[in-house]
């Protein structure tokens, strides 16, 4: 399993939290969403997605990530 950090912006209610974590999900991953320092640790199986595939789904939910 790897784990990154991501500063995502956009992000401000628990309808942002759902959506972020249920793109990660998608992907096999598990996202923790704080929305007080605006990021997103993600932990994911590097052997079935890749940390762009998960930038490409959370900023594809109409997030930006920096």
């Amino acid at each position: 399993m790897q784990t990154a950090t991501l500063k995502v912006q956009g992000m401000s209610c628990g309808h942002c939290v759902s959506a972020v974590e249920g793109a990660v999900r998608k992907l096999g991953g598990q996202a923790k969403v704080d929305l007080a320092s605006g990021t997103v640790t993600v932990e994911f199986d590097e052997t079935k997605t890749s940390l762009e595939a998960i930038k490409e789904s959370i900023e594809d939910q109409g997030y930006d990530v920096v």
